[in-house]
């Protein structure tokens, strides 16, 4: 048993990939029970680490108190005080991180940071000589910085719907009372080339709603809240969830799902950590770049064989084609049949 037991971990954006973070640290605090972990991110995904109970979270602003170069020094003094720490684990490899393991390294505080293997991610996006295979995924890569601190254990089944409260029946909403097979739809990704046509998602939802199935619609507040309103608006069968519980009460509610269909996006992992089978639409972006949810179905993907696919490992960058083909070839019939093999499992 290694003599470690204080990590300080960063991993500050994006909501999806500190998802990701959580069956790593799950695993690595049931092999090392003595281990105590400060996990630094934003306020908002904090619901996410309570059922951790070997980890600390701590929530920074960066556009208030952590507001630039002098605010990183107030984050490091701040932090300090949550010490000593025997290492720092740096699972973002930002500049933001990079100045604060230098700080850190000047109190004699050694740091391990992530190997985001930009190379690889460049072969497989490059418009011409792609190299298309699978590359490492997220929770290898999180896992690697541990076992380069000198923490060597496996990754391991991670039991969701027991720790978010969905197997006990530890429920604060009722949202989904309605009979049937239940059908989440979270149609909106952070960019535009990670999303299935919106007159494509609508005709998903007629068709699920002629079959007889609940569907329950997430997003996120404001523009998507509003948007999905419009969609189920006058359908009895149609539920819009979006921007109206906080992130644990979403995550119970994706538990009670029978299928979730998703972008390549956050409600993806999240989702997965409930252990709700996904089906997933991807355009721009591909499974093999590393980002597929937790303990899902290669399978359950839907996606188009393009020569130019994946273009871009984040969804950021414009079609060079002008068709958008990824997407548009995809058709409300293909995901039916993911969703109805599924269900018929």
């Amino acid at each position: 048993m290694s003599s470690i037991k204080r990590i300080l971990v960063f991993r500050f954006s994006a909501l999806g990939d500190v998802a990701m973070t959580i069956p790593v640290l799950w695993s690595l605090s049931k092999q090392y029970p003595d281990c105590e972990i400060v996990f630094v991110s934003r306020p908002f995904v904090g619901k996410l680490f309570e059922p951790l109970h070997h980890v600390r979270f701590v929530g920074i602003d960066f556009n208030e108190r952590y507001k630039g170069f002098g605010g990183l020094l107030r984050l490091f003094l701040d932090l300090k005080k949550e010490g000593p720490f025997d290492f720092i684990a740096d699972l973002h490899g930002v500049l933001r991180t990079q100045v604060l393991k230098a700080l850190f390294r000047l109190s004699g505080v050694p740091s391990y940071s992530i190997d985001k293997g930009r190379a690889n991610k460049k072969a497989l996006t490059r418009k011409s000589n792609k190299v298309f295979k699978q590359l490492a995924t997220s929770f290898d890569n999180y896992h690697q910085v541990f076992v380069k601190a000198g923490l060597k254990f496996n990754l391991e089944s991670f039991p969701g719907r027991r720790l978010f409260g969905v197997a006990d029946g530890h429920q604060s909403v009722e949202a989904l009372n309605a009979e049937g097979l239940k059908v989440g739809l979270a149609p909106f990704a952070k960019h535009a080339w990670k999303m299935w046509p919106e007159e494509k998602a609508r005709v998903l939802v007629d068709e699920l709603v002629n079959k007889g199935f609940q569907v329950y619609l997430f997003g996120g507040r404001g523009f998507e809240q509003e948007q999905l309103a419009l969609w189920a608006n006058g359908k009895s069968q149609v539920h819009n969830l979006a921007g109206q519980y906080s992130m644990d009460e979403e995550l119970r509610l994706m538990g009670q799902l029978d299928v979730m269909v998703t972008m390549d996006s956050a409600n993806m992992h999240l989702a997965s950590l409930v252990e709700t089978p996904v089906v997933s639409i991807w355009g721009a972006t591909h499974p093999f770049a590393g980002f597929y949810g937790w303990g899902q179905d290669p399978a359950s993907a839907v996606q188009i064989d393009l020569a130019c696919r994946p273009c871009s490992v984040f969804g950021n960058k414009p079609c060079h084609r002008g068709d958008f083909a990824c997407m548009q070839r995809i058709t409300p019939e293909m995901v039916i049949q993911k969703i109805t093999t599924i269900i018929h499992r």
